[in-house]
């Protein structure tokens, strides 16, 4: 790989990994299209790297607040279980000595927004798992041939991106988004695995019309996206494999990585404030261009 196409590459990650356009999309149309070689494995970890500190930093309060109530939520679990079974030898023991033992009380696990934050997102998490899996597995390979179904798929981005805009504002905050919505919104970012479907507009799409109030749908569905980013890095890892990397691509990757992180920082704020002042109907005619072209590319 040469320095122009790290960057190229690191670029093109930054903007359409969160710009709701669809990243995987153009990668098969750069591929199919215009004769661009599959990314390696080892630079795509490392893009994935700079898009998921990209959402880091953006959220930063959030995220670091969210991990924190993560390690809270394990132990006071691990302590219930523990508790279960002690709550289980007082019982047995009262039963036996015929005295009413004080039994210990169990800790509350959802008890502040944050905490309902994290479990919305792990909730999420497992219908975008699944189906990505399922994707990787079954689909991938078949979709990425040719440019017909990314195209049709890029069309599909458009109709939902024109939507978003006419969904009306919801009032939802963490405390009133339920575990349905949050199965909801995660299975369609299962389905935006798919190259041409948007998956921070189908998410954002998604969040709105389960009335979420649109700035947390925002917040949410790139919150969200952080355990689909690593998830998606870790498949990757699996697959280097003996991939051999010269120093001087090492080096390439890096400036990638930095370069995806930054673009991608600037870009979702730029999302962020487009989002909210209903102008994605510019992103919706891009994507029926595109793919528009695409398809008809896929016939010549």
């Amino acid at each position: 790989m040469k320095l122009w196409q790290a960057i190229f590459f690191a670029i093109l990650q930054g903007i359409t990994e969160f710009l709701p356009v669809s990243s995987s999309g153009h990668l098969v149309l750069l591929k199919n299209v215009f004769g661009f070689k599959d990314l390696n494995n080892s630079y795509d970890v490392m893009l994935h790297v700079g898009t998921l500190a990209a959402v880091c930093l953006v959220y930063k309060k959030d995220v670091v607040r969210i991990v924190v109530e993560f390690f809270h939520i394990c132990g006071d679990c691990i302590f219930n279980i523990s508790t279960f079974f002690k709550n289980k030898t007082i019982e047995q023991k009262s039963i036996r000595d015929g005295v009413d033992w004080e039994f210990t009380p169990y800790r509350r696990i959802v008890k502040n927004a944050y905490r309902k934050f994290v479990v919305l997102v792990i909730v999420s998490s497992i219908p975008t798992a699944i189906i990505g899996m399922a994707q990787e597995l079954f689909v991938e390979d078949i979709v990425v041939k040719s440019t017909l179904l990314p195209g049709i798929f890029l069309v599909i981005t458009g109709l939902i991106l024109m939507l978003m805009d006419r969904i009306p504002e919801g009032s939802k905050t963490p405390k009133q988004t339920t575990y349905t919505d949050a199965l909801i919104i995660g299975t369609v970012q299962g389905f935006a695995t798919l190259p041409g479907i948007s998956r921070s507009g189908s998410t954002i799409t998604a969040g709105i019309a389960c009335g979420l109030r649109r700035d947390f749908a925002i917040k949410y569905s790139f919150i969200m996206s952080i355990p689909a980013i690593l998830g998606a890095a870790l498949i990757k890892l699996v697959k280097i494999g003996d991939e051999k990397i010269t120093s001087t691509e090492l080096g390439y990757y890096a400036i990638g990585m930095v370069i995806a992180a930054l673009v991608g920082f600037i870009f979702i704020n730029l999302l962020i404030n487009i989002i909210k002042k209903r102008g994605v109907v510019i992103f919706a005619y891009y994507c029926f261009a595109i793919g528009a072209i695409a398809i008809i590319s896929n016939y010549f």
